[in-house]
């Protein structure tokens, strides 16, 4: 058990190492932030100067090393743009983002799991067709192209919720939904899939066959095996967070942290870009990491294959 958590401990450092040398140079060839601030107002000698204050001016490998030792430190910068450290930056805006993926984490899963259970139990039936057809489309279309539907729809024909900002309730409700949409397909398609598997094993048809209640059968055998798979798609549902928050929260104008990360792109802001990376990379890595374990624990086959 042991040389197995060091070897994925070990794997999930370096993902993340890797993640954070590919960032910190592809946004540096994206230009120098002095340009963009400043255009042709700043003189050489200004630019010269700035470029020195924010360590710019050294080569390449010289700044990563800086950076990975300012990071061991627990140094991560201070933003270009706002003359504040960018962990003080982040900190005001992760509270409207755990806020909202935390609601979408919670409606994608009471919504989903039950609805694959249902098209489980009952396929065949109209409902049942209806509900496969909803993983699919839920799972294929992109969060831009539902957000844009939910606000044409709700926000403006209809008025009924608004689209941006998040003053108010009413304000999380088109944004919840359009991160939840994919996560309740997801559910949904894997609770049918692994119930149905379960539903067709020998064991299950046994305790039939003794004559044991059908919510019986269902509930204590074929429910608790059909759940272990499941660990594995949180891992895939938070990364899918990740991902669709960053879409979500620039559509709905959302107060959040992937709002600070996609504006940071646009503006050169390399210090709160980097934190961003680092931080969406340490969450998924993270979380498929304890998937790893959680699956070896209740696994123990897949300690021994690995």
């Amino acid at each position: 058990m042991l040389h197995f958590l060091a070897w994925r401990v070990a794997r999930a450092l370096l993902t993340v190492l890797l993640v954070l040398a590919g960032c910190f140079a592809a946004v540096r060839m994206t230009g120098s932030p002095v340009d963009l601030l400043y255009g042709d107002g700043a003189t050489p000698e200004q630019t010269v100067e700035l470029e020195r204050e924010w360590g710019l001016d050294q080569p390449l490998p010289q700044q990563f090393a800086l950076y990975l030792r300012n990071i061991a430190r627990g140094e991560f910068g201070v933003s270009i743009v706002e003359r504040r450290p960018v962990t003080t930056v982040y900190a005001e805006r992760m509270g409207p983002t755990l806020q909202l993926a935390g609601l979408a984490l919670l409606l994608g899963t009471v919504v989903g799991l039950p609805l694959g259970m249902a098209s489980a139990l009952w396929r065949g039936k109209a409902g049942a067709r209806a509900a496969v057809a909803f993983t699919f489309v839920g799972y294929a279309v992109p969060s831009f192209i539902i957000a844009i539907l939910l606000i044409l729809v709700f926000g403006y024909h209809l008025n009924w919720l608004p689209s941006t900002g998040a003053s108010t309730p009413a304000h999380y409700v088109l944004p919840a939904v359009t991160l939840a949409l994919p996560l309740m397909a997801v559910n949904a398609r894997y609770m049918r899939s692994t119930l149905l598997d379960v539903l067709n094993q020998d064991y299950v048809r046994t305790a039939r066959a003794k004559g044991l209640m059908e919510p019986r059968v269902i509930g204590l055998h074929a429910l608790r095996n059909a759940v272990l798979p499941l660990i594995t798609v949180f891992g895939l549902e938070v990364a899918g967070l990740v991902n669709g928050s960053l879409i979500v929260e620039t559509v709905f104008s959302w107060p959040g942290v992937g709002k600070v990360l996609t504006g940071s792109v646009s503006r050169r802001d390399f210090p709160i870009l980097q934190f961003g990376v680092i931080a969406y990379a340490l969450v998924v890595v993270g979380v498929n990491l304890v998937v790893d374990l959680l699956y070896a624990v209740a696994d123990p086959r897949v300690r021994v294959e690995s």
